[in-house]
């Protein structure tokens, strides 16, 4: 039985204050949910005070990204051991917003989410595609292509334990437009379908979740999909009420 997961990207938001607002806030609303695992993903200034706070808790946190390199002179980067020696259990690699403005490419996140299965951290692959591959019909091509660097370290990575997908459909991030249910669930019943041809357990194993202005009100429809394991959630989570909103719609039982 996967245990679902609601993750929360704060991207570039936040002080010390409002970081140390918004873990309080959410450390009290998560009492109230069980079944579901939290997460939390700030930046890398508050990774410590999220360490702090949420140390007595069963909320977990992790990082936005990692370096491709596990040490040396490069500058601005933080090693995925770094960021284990913090205390992140996560990492999120591949998220469409580096691949379009950072111009990371799948080589590129094939090494870091090798970084991070040898360094013990979980990575969150982001795969998705654009409004113009939608268009021409490429969704599937596309997000089996970005997905093909799990399989890939399947054989290469000793350390090779266990991942998180991510299905993020580009043109609904930060749009207000969500993919429907139907469209999600055919992206992930595709996805999980490619993890059994790399490894059957795998594919039973993974979290899928579900990306793209995931809101309180559209998370229920979303969550009764059969492949949809949970969300990573980008504006909402960063209001404990409706963060936690979203995982109070996930189904129990």
């Amino acid at each position: 039985m996967r245990r679902p997961l609601i993750a929360g990207n704060w991207k570039m938001h936040g002080t010390q204050k409002s970081a140390e607002n918004l873990l309080g806030a959410i450390v009290v609303e998560a009492k109230s949910v069980s079944d579901v695992e939290f997460a939390v993903f700030p930046p890398f200034v508050h990774i410590a005070q999220c360490a702090a706070l949420l140390s007595q808790t069963d909320i977990s946190f992790g990082a936005q990204t990692v370096s491709e390199y596990a040490d040396g002179a490069y500058t601005g980067e933080i090693s995925a051991s770094m960021l284990k020696d913090l205390g992140c259990c996560y990492v999120i690699i591949g998220h469409s917003e580096r691949r379009k403005y950072l111009h990371e490419s799948n080589l590129e996140i094939a090494k870091k989410c090798e970084m991070a299965f040898l360094a013990g951290l979980i990575p969150i692959l982001c795969v998705g595609e654009t409004l113009a591959e939608r268009e021409q019909a490429l969704t599937l091509s596309v997000v089996q292509e970005q997905l093909e660097v799990v399989c890939v370290l399947k054989d290469n990575c000793t350390a090779f334990t266990q991942v998180v997908v991510a299905y993020e459909p580009v043109w609904a991030i930060g749009t207000g437009k969500s993919a429907t249910p139907a469209q999600a669930q055919a992206v992930h019943a595709a996805i999980r379908a490619q993890l059994y041809d790399c490894d059957p357990r795998l594919a039973a194993a993974t979290r899928v979740l579900y990306g793209g202005s995931v809101k309180a009100d559209n998370a229920s429809a979303l969550f009764e999909m059969p492949d949809i394991d949970g969300a990573l959630v980008g504006g909402a989570s960063l209001d404990a009420k409706s963060f936690v909103e979203i995982a109070r719609s996930y189904p129990h039982g």
